[in-house]
């Protein structure tokens, strides 16, 4: 069972994540971007420990929402709503329970990831976070590793694509051959959940 310890660890390894990919994050974002997706993703997560600590969440579902609305107000860019929606709706999906299941965690990350569907336009293929998303979700309830390598080989196959939605669409055949770095952060996010699980004294669900 995944108890709300676990949810702020997941945020937790996940701000470190994003700390030490920031500049690399923004090196993907400077050849399809405007160069700042690392450091307005790493001044959102820096500070959702904070406010963890102040409002003191008591359910895995209030963590989130707690730091999704936290991003939003945040964060820059189009990275703010997207990311705090996926995190927001993923908090409301998992209810008032004080410890849920990994299927749980799939379920409502599936909600969280459809909200981020409708609210950006995107779909699988359109070179977005999504297509680290996607594939991460649909595997999450196996295990945390295969929703952690599902998600980082979306992300490098973003790669080869062309970019339909965002700022990168404007560039046409040139948004070909960079990855794309929101589906990189996805990657992070996804992968924090591994650490997160092992770091704690029971097991993944």
């Amino acid at each position: 069972m995944l108890d709300t310890d676990f949810f702020r660890r997941w945020m937790a390894v996940t701000a470190a994540a994003v700390d030490r990919e920031a500049d690399r994050l923004t090196e993907l974002d400077a050849a399809i971007g405007d160069a700042d997706h690392g450091s307005n993703m790493r001044r959102g997560f820096a500070t959702v420990n904070d406010v963890l600590e102040k409002e003191d969440p008591r359910t895995p579902g209030t963590v989130l929402t707690l730091a999704g609305r936290h991003l939003i107000s945040t964060v820059g860019g189009a990275s703010g709503p997207l990311y705090g929606t996926l995190l927001r709706r993923t908090g409301k999906a998992l209810g008032d329970a004080t410890e849920v299941t990994t299927d749980q965690l799939a379920d409502a990350l599936g909600a969280g990831v459809a909200a981020v569907t409708q609210l950006g336009g995107a779909q699988a293929g359109d070179k977005t976070m999504l297509d680290a998303l996607l594939p991460a979700v649909e595997v999450l309830g196996t295990s945390f590793e295969a929703a952690r390598d599902a998600a980082l080989a979306g992300a490098l196959e973003t790669v080869p694509m062309r970019a339909r939605k965002g700022r990168a669409s404007y560039l046409g055949e040139r948004s070909i051959g960079h990855q794309d770095p929101g589906a990189a952060s996805s990657a992070l996010l996804v992968g924090a959940l591994v650490e997160a699980a092992g770091s704690s004294d029971g097991s993944a669900g």
